[in-house]
């Protein structure tokens, strides 16, 4: 009797110990909690703890930062290729894909069984009844054994996991085609609009050029009495202006190029050259009429080809939700040798060696679940056809897109020709106003006005230019065509 209410002080002892260790780690974490705290008030700005680290992390430049050279000539595959290199978006799609691709592992995983090395460690004293006495007895217990568990048969539940993880890893993969396609639009869109501004650039310094060669004009006139103040005062007011355009030209190319620096993964900083717009060769008349696009979208396009890989996998997971209707046989089982010491009260203790294992076959079959399995079965019915429903909305969204796609290249077309006829007639106009200037014909008014006019058609025809490449652009990105070839390249 003195030895079992020895151990049960000691289990109280023990209980004690728990209690108290529990209590400490309890405070420990409610000591944490207060040490990062919250602002004092809703007019205090928040000082976390660790925070300097953090800027660090957010001051420090990725490693897979794209390094442009100064001294090359990028063209727009050259910096479509720097963009899938370095471009982070496509780095994510691309860890989401292998994210995927990992998970069709497990789901294989499933078919085969599971083999662990396990070593179980007993030690306990207890008091056994033996007559009206209680004999203390202590036993300790080593088992190194391996364990065995094996799902031997279901009816779908393992292929339907397989299936599915199939599904979301193509769908994995065309996200990861349709990430490209978006940089690719968003490379060649920055491309051409920095195409835009340094072709407005060049305008304006064409224009400062005219002006400047107006007013001198102007001033060598009123020298020698040909002229008059208003008109020196006149041409004067027009070079100002075309230089303060000048400015805001090359401020908008300093932008332009930010921006597809840093769509290509570099620095918005980073200096760099790129191909002009007049060694481009641009369309000149449409080339496929627009149901040719409209299906050639549905069979390109990744994100509607991703939808109907979801479809896959909601096919799955109606397949997966009625396995649980059918039984499953599973095996489990282990072996090796027990090392045990025991003793009984005072008596001398003893060791043992032997061999232990256990095979065990279960036949499950869930008869009642409270229709849990009718409800998991509705839900992935109702989940396909929400699938089938927006892929139906993506199909009108997309032919809708190559439609508006189609018809603004085709406006863009006609209004480049037309904004070219504009810059030759204005050119011709600005040149003879000039000349009959010289020979005293026509007046200053005359010259500025066939100057700006001359200002707007540049401005106006390298508008056109790079509208009618960004619509070639559109509509390849709208029809999928930017990722059904290795190296996009605008064509009509």
């Amino acid at each position: 009797m003195l030895d079992f209410m020895d151990g049960s002080t000691s289990k109280r002892s023990l209980d004690v110990r728990r209690l108290l260790l529990a209590a400490l780690v309890m405070s420990a974490c409610s000591g944490s909690v207060r040490a990062q705290g919250v602002p004092a008030s809703s007019s205090s700005i928040f000082q976390p703890r660790g925070v300097q680290s953090l800027q660090q992390g957010a001051q420090a430049k990725a490693p897979e930062a794209a390094q442009l050279d100064v001294a090359k000539i990028y063209t727009l595959a050259d910096l479509i290729d720097v963009a899938q290199l370095h471009n982070p978006e496509t780095r994510v799609a691309w860890q989401q894909a292998k994210a995927r691709a990992a998970g069709l592992g497990i789901a294989r995983s499933a078919l085969y069984p599971t083999i662990s090395a396990v070593a179980l460690a007993i030690s306990l004293r207890q008091a056994a009844l033996v007559g009206e006495y209680f004999n203390r007895q202590t036993e300790g217990v080593f088992e190194p054994v391996l364990e065995v568990e094996y799902l031997v048969f279901d009816v779908g539940g393992r292929s339907g996991e397989i299936d599915a993880a199939k599904a979301e890893l193509l769908a994995a993969d065309l996200h990861f085609n349709d990430t490209h396609r978006k940089v690719i639009d968003e490379v060649a869109s920055s491309y051409y609009r920095l195409l835009n501004a340094q072709g407005q650039m060049e305008a304006a310094q064409a224009n400062l050029a005219n002006a400047k060669a107006v007013e001198d004009d102007a001033t060598a006139r009123l020298a020698n009495g040909l002229a008059t103040k208003p008109d020196e005062l006149e041409a004067t007011a027009a070079r100002a202006q075309a230089e303060y355009d000048l400015q805001s030209a090359e401020g908008a190319v300093e932008i332009a190029r930010g921006d597809l620096a840093t769509v290509v993964g570099g620095e918005p900083d980073a200096e760099f050259k790129v191909q002009g717009i007049d060694e481009l060769k641009l369309p000149s008349q449409m080339a496929a009429s627009v149901d040719e696009d409209m299906q050639r979208a549905f069979r390109q396009r990744p994100d509607l080809l991703q939808q109907l890989a979801r479809i896959r996998a909601d096919d799955a997971a109606i397949k997966q939700a009625r396995s649980t209707y059918f039984p499953e046989l599973s095996f489990k089982g282990d072996g090796g040798e027990a090392r045990a010491y025991g003793q009984t009260n005072l008596y001398n203790g003893h060791y043992a060696v032997g061999e232990v294992w256990t095979a065990e076959l279960e036949l499950k079959w869930t008869l009642f679940d409270g229709a849990r399995r009718e409800y998991r079965i509705a839900k992935a019915k109702a989940d396909k056809k929400t699938t089938q429903a927006e892929i139906d909305t993506l199909r009108d969204r997309i032919a809708n897109e190559v439609w508006a796609a189609y018809s603004n290249m085709r406006t863009a077309l006609r209004q480049q020709q037309a904004a070219a006829s504009f810059l030759t007639a204005s050119q011709q106009s600005y040149e003879a106003a000039h000349e009959s200037y010289g020979y005293g014909v026509r007046n200053l008014l005359d010259v500025v006005s066939a100057q700006k006019t001359l200002a707007a058609a540049r401005s106006q025809d390298i508008a056109a230019r790079t509208q009618l490449l960004l619509q070639v652009t559109n509509v390849a990105f709208r029809t999928g065509d930017m990722v059904a070839t290795q190296h996009w390249t605008p064509t009509p």
